[in-house]
């Protein structure tokens, strides 16, 4: 089990990382990697449809209701929103918060497939949903939170603060994903020290990886987005890789190895 302090010491001591071999690497991974990527962008999409559908019920009411009388009055759009305002608000509010802790847990658990898939084993459907659980939830809802406290301060400063907090908020989940014995405090310091340590090769990867799956994506009349979006999420992977590494023995490394009682 990895504690703070031993994620922090690797970070400490990591070698230079080299932008072309990340970037290479995250390509070639990117061809076994798709289909999960893909299945992603799926679930992402079905959790957040809810959402988009209850923001847009209350217009399309009054567009029907308009459509009826065949008069508009942008007087009763107003009056309509003013006496639900405050319901309506809120709620959408919780609605996206809950969302957002939904897709990072989606996200976590798409890191451990990439891990998965890494060492050639197998993946299922249900591996999707490994941080599903009340235990996992939580936290995951705590660290969305405090991403929300970073992002809006961070935004409402010219967004200048925002382009910085970029690279720390990336490593949120994958630090999670594979350390979620961590608390809180603990995944948001190791974030910012990895940030810290790495952050320009790390901001030059997450924005060449995001332009590129994003042109890559519209060429295909933007549907490619589906398929190549998650290739953002591939130089991550691969910098905790080289930085942290994974805790992990091979059954090769494990022969000869007398069990305690």
């Amino acid at each position: 089990m990895n504690t703070a302090n031993s994620l922090l010491e690797k970070i400490e001591h990591a070698l230079e990382l080299d932008f072309g071999v990340i970037f290479g690497d995250s390509i070639e991974f990117f061809k076994k990697t798709w289909l999960q990527g893909f299945l992603l962008q799926l679930f992402t999409l079905f959790i957040i449809l809810p959402v988009i559908v209850a923001f847009y019920i209350p217009l399309i009411i009054m567009v029907i209701a308009e459509q009826e009388t065949g008069y508009n009055d942008f007087n009763t759009f107003n009056g309509f929103y003013r006496g639900m305002s405050v319901f309506y608000i809120s709620s959408i509010l919780l609605a996206v918060f809950i969302i957002g802790t939904l897709i990072t847990a989606l996200k976590a658990s798409f890191f451990k497939i990439m891990r998965k898939l890494d060492n050639n084993e197998g993946v299922t459907t249900s591996d999707f949903f490994y941080f599903f659980k009340r235990k996992y939830l939580s936290k995951i809802l705590v660290l969305t939170l405090v991403s929300i406290l970073i992002v809006i301060p961070s935004a409402l400063l010219c967004y200048l603060p925002l382009i910085y907090m970029l690279v720390p908020l990336s490593f949120f989940t994958i630090i999670f994903a594979f350390n979620p014995e961590l608390s809180v405090r603990d995944i948001v310091k190791v974030s910012f020290k990895l940030a810290n340590k790495k952050w320009l090769i790390s901001f030059g990867l997450i924005v060449v990886s995001s332009i590129l799956s994003t042109i890559l994506g519209y060429i295909v009349c933007g549907v490619g987005l589906l398929f190549t979006y998650a290739f953002v999420y591939h130089p991550i992977y691969f910098i905790y890789k080289e930085v942290i590494g994974f805790n992990e023995q091979s059954v090769i490394d494990q022969i000869g190895i007398t069990p305690v009682e």
